[in-house]
């Protein structure tokens, strides 16, 4: 149940700066009168201009940010004060408290739910379109469903009329069918964001597998230099170890050692040469050294005989003596000689017999020692490289893993096929709500137009018009009189004003029907002028009993003094040196 508690005014058309207030927390009904003291004050012709539309003028401005009629939002303000226009409303919805601020000069707009102040962050001339249309969206109630079952008042143009179109949206919007286009509006956008999500699907799945075509693309070129590099990589091993197993028939290390006897072998062969060739020496300097002693010896003999060992002659006695001596002297060195070269020959020999016999020389395969080094130098540097070589990873096995693990991306198909089936079941069902021949279409005019003529009906008797009224299926209206058919212009002002409240009865019984219970009505001077005693007595009649059983709260704004005595209420509405004020007590009758 909506229902709305209380209204305060501040600087809104006639009222000024003090804030005026009224509540409507009450269930009778109330008779709104007037009194301009700026007019005299008395009962003749000082109804007029007090501002008791003001109040339904400014209920409308607080619940849904403009007035009942065209009055251009900047002349709703106070023009004496013409600034600080305030308008607060309170109401309670199925237990919820909610209170909408609405002002001007400056711009305000304010949306409190359980005294929480809701974030209102697109304004513009005072009102947030987003806060606005969440407040009628909860109200679940329109500004024309609202003066048609809320605030009846002259200044609106009577249901019948309006143009055809303008009828039609009203039902629609009273038996549901609205409903049914905004959720129509609603699913066709579902829709569209249904198909845009599709459609960024199908972007996110060629995406997909354009760039898993890519990242396969660039795995196949991986794999194929991948495949070169094993080629090569095999080959090179191949080779190395070729290379190694050729290097390896030679045992390099015995023909080290071979080297190193045949170095040896070599040293003791010219060791054993140069001994030789000492011994070959030592004789020949042997044999011409005892040759050199048998000829001082000869020449020794000679001389003892004094004769000269060269030419034969006698030789005096002191030459014979120094040659002799000479000769003794020269044949000692030469003993001694012979004897040292004879020591050195045998030394020599002996070391030869030591050298022992030269022997065969070793086999050796290279000629110098340093090629044999090299040989080994060479095989190790081959078993180190194909060694390496072997330990080598493929570089492209782990991106290639890497690749196809986790780069390429699974498609996945069941989000496309769910939204399909979602577009698809939101397209079905927005024929059923957009369809003319749809059966949800059918039965629900079937089933509330047959509760709204039955409504209708029965305020029509009781408020005495005699005319038939009945909202045909295409949501025509047909007004018969005696099997006459009439136009709403063919009625007189008082029928008109029957046919008005009964029709905003009604309205409002298959409102309540369908939604939820307002407490509040207003009815303003459309009992004051073409109603009979009887259309009144049967108008305060209905009234009376709607406010007592379905608890409303119920308020005539009239003219007519000679009222005062058939309600329960009178709530005064003074204009005094050009503003208006609410009297806050009401008279009780």
């Amino acid at each position: 149940m909506i229902k709305i508690k209380h209204l305060s005014v501040k600087n809104f058309m006639s009222v000024g700066n003090a804030t005026q207030a009224v509540n409507f927390d009450r269930n009778h009904l109330t008779l709104v009168l007037g009194e301009n003291i700026d007019l005299g004050g008395d009962d003749t012709g000082a109804r007029n201009g007090t501002g008791k539309t003001t109040i339904i003028n400014a209920l409308s401005y607080a619940l849904y940010g403009q007035a009942l009629t065209n009055i251009r939002k900047d002349n709703l303000i106070n023009k004496t004060n013409n600034k600080h226009m305030l308008v607060t409303v309170t109401f309670e919805k199925d237990g919820t408290e909610y209170r909408i601020e609405r002002g001007r000069k400056p711009n305000t707009m304010a949306f409190y739910v359980g005294n929480v102040e809701r974030e209102i962050t697109d304004e513009s001339q005072g009102d947030s379109r987003e806060t606005q249309q969440e407040i009628e969206r909860m109200l679940g109630m329109s500004h024309d469903m609202f003066k048609h079952i809320v605030a009846l008042n002259t200044y609106t143009e009577p249901f019948l009329s309006l143009k055809a179109n303008d009828q039609r949206t009203i039902i629609e919007q009273l038996l549901g069918i609205t409903l049914l286009s905004e959720k129509a509006d609603r699913l066709k956008e579902l829709v569209k964001a249904t198909k845009d999500a599709i459609t960024q699907e199908e972007f996110r799945i060629k995406a997909v597998v354009d760039a898993n075509r890519r990242i396969e693309e660039q795995i196949e070129n991986l794999r194929k230099r991948q495949r070169l590099w094993q080629g090569r990589h095999n080959d090179e091993i191949a080779a190395l170890q070729t290379a190694y197993n050729e290097l390896s028939r030679l045992d390099i290390e015995a023909e080290l050692a071979a080297h190193r006897a045949l170095s040896e072998y070599n040293t003791r062969v010219k060791r054993i040469e140069e001994v030789n060739s000492w011994i070959r020496r030592g004789e020949l300097d042997e044999r011409r050294e005892l040759k050199e002693v048998e000829r001082l010896k000869k020449e020794i003999a000679s001389l003892e005989n004094h004769t000269c060992h060269a030419c034969g002659q006698d030789l005096h006695d002191q030459r014979q003596v120094q040659v002799l001596e000479e000769k003794r002297q020269a044949l000692q060195e030469a003993a001694l000689q012979a004897l040292s070269t004879n020591t050195q020959l045998l030394e020599n020999q002996k070391i030869l017999e030591e050298l022992g016999p030269v022997g065969t020389p070793p086999t050796v395969f290279y000629d110098q020692e340093s090629d044999a080094f090299e040989h080994r130098s060479s095989l190790a540097n081959v078993l180190s490289q194909l060694t390496s070589k072997q330990g080598e990873t493929d570089p492209y096995s782990e991106q290639i893993a890497d690749m196809s693990n986790q780069a390429l991306q699974v498609v996945d198909y069941d989000t496309i096929n769910e939204l399909t089936n979602l577009k698809d079941h939101q397209e079905f069902l927005l024929k059923l709500l957009t369809n003319k021949d749809s059966f949800i279409r059918k039965q629900i005019i079937d089933q509330n137009l047959s509760y709204l003529n039955a409504r209708l009906g029965f305020y029509l008797d009781r408020i005495g018009l005699p005319h038939t009224v009945k909202f045909n299926n295409d949501l025509t209206v047909s007004i018969t009189e005696l099997g006459r058919e009439l136009d709403f212009d063919n009625l007189s002002r008082g029928e008109r004003n029957r046919l008005i409240l009964s029709l905003s009865w009604s309205f409002r019984d298959v409102w309540e029907s369908l939604y939820q219970p307002v407490n509040l009505l207003f009815i303003d001077e459309l009992v004051d002028s073409g109603l009979d005693q009887s259309g009144l007595e049967s108008t305060l009649a209905i009234l009376k009993k709607m406010s007592r059983e379905n608890n409303k709260s119920i308020w005539l704004v009239s003219h007519r003094d000679e009222l005062i005595g058939r309600v329960n209420q009178v709530f005064k509405v003074v204009k005094e040196n050009g503003y208006t004020s609410y009297n806050p007590d009401l008279e009780s009758v």
